[in-house]
């Protein structure tokens, strides 16, 4: 059970329109996702957020009257993963989890999300533990808001901000089509006050919405070549739309802009401890009114470039408030200060701690040594330790909303020109999207789930990273997403809500194991998922490579191999499994995924398919093959064809298949126009294109043909018969055709 229970407290969280809400901050948090409008909610718990999920678990009746889905997470991964659901939907999500660690956990997810964007808004809340108090390593979060351009929130410590930030959050990445961060540092989370509450809001489209009319937008998915234009995007499109958005919302706040000309710049979340160092100095009085000039930064990424050359024309020196190394904001006021030449002094680091808390006691240090300097207070008499009695002077806090519209930096600009001339694939070169090798044995799987759409609609399908995520492309047109290696299932997290349909994950053995098991599948079984995910055992990790893993059939004299997925899979707790122990039966594969999605039993259901990846196949047997025919042996290879005479020219078989070795050629009869389908020299085989006929039912124009290297006498002797045979057969054809032409 949980450290704290907040059955009591979340009784709050039915306030209404008016009422003051009274509370801590991370209970706060809560009622502000319930005023925004969220669909649903993951995370993982950990200090200094644990509480948040807490308060979640302890309002299940809440959030279900809401039609709000919430997720104890696997792991922070699975929490990040499951705001793909936010991707094509117009769906609000958040999820939390503790910094750094947490965010490091779920990089690959968020990395992800970040780089094809959000339709609905996203909102990461990352407990930032860091300074007294912390149990990890001291890093912060905005760095990795800066590497994925995210956009990164730090309100000032009081409840009224918090909830502001929260509903801000929201709003800014639906405006720039981009997650969001929000950081809540430890005395922020626990922090108590009040304000006015508003009524909760219940999604327009919801999670049943989704699932029954699924969206998909391939250039949202990070695949070449749109990964590419997704950094462009990032620059010319959502940098700007994010810029507008905070300068026209007033995100970050200016306090006693005229009331000198010095001045401090301090994010958010320092806000509350800058306030007491200047209390003690004798310049603010206990309510807040400080006799220097502030710009506070709730938003700690993107800075806003218009705002800081506001704050510091005419002043002569600003300093710098911002916790920890490196001083990412420092550098880059910096570069703004000089770009636009001005005169006025920054200092940060030089008069503060280079690395650790900003506790009072070392912004009080700080601030005394920049005053100093440029003369608003006196320096100490020695050996005097205590600051002189000054009166205060209250001042009225002049608030930053309707700030100019000013255009947008050069900088920027100037980054997106230099930019422009790296966008791939111009009006002169065509694409060449990735595709699944010949004889690939994942291609019949989406050929099955291509059937049964046509029998039970589209679906919601979560991808993964691997030669699955080609399925995305033409012919087939499948995945939804994807949000990193081994997420396909946590992927799908969200869109579990009664349904007429179910939501498809699909992943690979390699990612089965790198984290699917937990971070997907044990996930699906602890939140009691009603989805399906299939998952493509090859053997070994194929995309990678063909190195070995648990499940590798292979014998490895160095590792324990033949631990298969079924077993692991029924270990955490699945029921529903089945294993399709040949991937290119695909009326088989069509039977089972029907069954998968109708059948009434419920949980989390898990579909195996396995067959080896061809091209290792191939790699391991073509060099065995051509020696033997080298050394004179007999060899069989089989391949494909297609009977002209008889082929329709529907291309149906190319459409559900989209092998490389199927094409198509002129049509041989003279009086039909329509191309025939033809299967080239590289044809391993496999057998797909006409498994896929027979599933289908369409026309039976495919045959098996065998290529015989170094033939015997009885393939001499039987080839001469057949080929006589055929002869005639041809001849009679071509007369009763003459005798038709005239």
């Amino acid at each position: 059970m949980a450290e704290r229970s907040f059955v009591e407290e979340v009784k709050k969280l039915r306030l209404g329109e008016g009422e003051v809400f009274r509370g801590e901050g991370i209970l706060a948090v809560t009622k502000a996702l319930l005023e925004s409008g969220v669909s649903y909610v993951a995370g993982y718990q950990g200090a200094p957020i644990s509480h948040l999920m807490d308060v979640l678990a302890d309002a299940q009746d809440i959030l279900a009257d809401h039609g709000i889905r919430f997720e104890n997470s696997a792991s922070e991964a699975t929490a990040a993963a499951t705001l793909a659901a936010s991707v094509n939907y117009p769906l609000r999500g958040a999820v939390t989890f503790k910094a750094t660690v947490g965010t490091n956990v779920a990089s690959d997810a968020l990395a992800n999300l970040a780089s094809g964007g959000v339709t609905g808004g996203a909102l990461i809340i990352v407990g930032e533990d860091y300074g007294e108090g912390s149990s990890i390593m001291q890093e912060r979060s905005h760095a990795f808001a800066m590497k994925s351009q995210m956009w990164l929130l730090d309100p000032r410590p009081n409840l009224p901000s918090i909830v502001q930030a929260v509903k801000d959050g929201f709003d800014l990445s639906e405006a720039s089509s981009t997650p969001v961060m929000l950081q809540l540092r430890i005395r922020a989370c626990h922090v108590h006050g009040h304000f006015t509450a508003s009524d909760n809001k219940r999604a327009s489209f919801t999670l049943k919405d989704a699932m029954e009319n699924p969206q998909r937008d391939v250039s949202r998915i990070v695949l070449p070549p749109a990964s590419f234009l997704h950094e462009q995007e990032k620059v010319k499109d959502r940098w700007p739309a994010a810029v507008r958005f905070i300068e026209e919302r007033g995100l970050n706040e200016f306090f006693s802009e005229n009331a000198g000309d010095v001045g401090i710049v301090v994010q958010g979340g320092s806000y509350n401890t800058m306030l007491r160092a200047l209390e003690r100095l004798g310049l603010a009085d206990v309510y807040g009114n400080s006799q220097v000039p502030l710009y506070v930064m709730n938003v700690a990424y993107p800075v806003i470039d218009s705002e800081v050359r506001r704050f510091c024309e005419g002043k002569r020196a600003v300093l710098l408030v911002e916790e920890g190394q490196p001083n990412f904001i420092e550098q880059n006021l910096a570069t703004i200060l000089r770009q636009a030449g001005s005169g006025t002094a920054l200092h940060g680091k030089d008069m503060l701690p280079v690395a650790g808390e900003y506790t009072a006691a070392e912004l009080l240090k700080g601030a005394r040594t920049f005053f100093e300097r440029y003369g608003l207070i006196a320096p100490l008499p020695a050996p005097v330790a205590a600051a002189p009695v000054r009166k205060v002077i209250p001042l009225t806090e002049v608030a930053a909303i309707g700030v100019d519209n000013a255009p947008e930096p050069a900088l920027m600009a100037d980054a997106a020109d230099a930019l422009a001339p790296l966008t791939p694939l111009g009006d002169s070169v065509n694409a060449r999207p990735p595709g699944f090798c010949t004889g690939c044995p994942e291609r019949p799987i989406f050929t099955a789930m291509k059937l049964v759409e046509r029998e039970l609609g589209a679906h919601h399908v979560s991808a993964d990273i691997g030669c699955h995520l080609f399925s995305i492309l033409p012919p087939f047109h499948i995945g939804n997403t994807t949000m990193g290696y081994g997420l396909g299932a946590a992927g799908a997290a969200a869109l579990n809500v009664p349904s007429g349909k179910r939501a498809i994950a699909v992943m690979g053995d390699g990612g089965f194991w790198h984290n699917g098991l937990t971070s997907g599948i044990a996930n699906a079984v602890f939140n009691r998922s009603d989805n399906l995910t299939i998952v493509v055992d090859n053997n070994y990790t194929s995309a990678t490579g063909g190195q070995d893993i648990l499940s590798s059939t292979a014998h490895n004299a160095t590792r324990s191999t033949g631990h298969e997925i079924e077993r692991a899979v029924r270990g955490v707790g699945v029921k529903w499994v089945k294993t399709m122990r040949r991937t290119y039966d695909v009326a088989g594969m069509r039977d089972v995924l029907r069954e998968a999605l109708t059948t009434t039993e419920k949980g989390p259901k898990v579909l195996v398919a396995q067959s080896e990846c061809m091209l290792n196949r191939q790699r391991r047997e073509k060099p065995l093959v051509r020696k033997a025919v080298a050394d004179g042996k007999r060899m069989v290879r089989e391949k494909f064809g297609v009977d002209a005479d008889t082929c329709t020219g529907d291309h149906s078989c190319i459409r559900l298949s989209g092998c490389p070795s199927l094409s198509i050629k002129p049509n041989p009869d003279p009086l039909r126009t329509d191309p025939v389908a033809t299967v080239l020299d590289s044809c391993v085989g496999c057998g797909v294109c006409g498994e896929v006929s027979h599933a289908a039912v369409l026309c039976p124009s495919f045959y098996k043909a065998q290529v015989v290297s170094n033939p015997n006498r009885w393939d001499r002797i039987r080839e001469r018969v057949r080929s006589g045979v055929i002869g005639w057969l041809q001849r009679g054809e071509a007369k009763r055709r003459a005798e038709y032409a005239f």
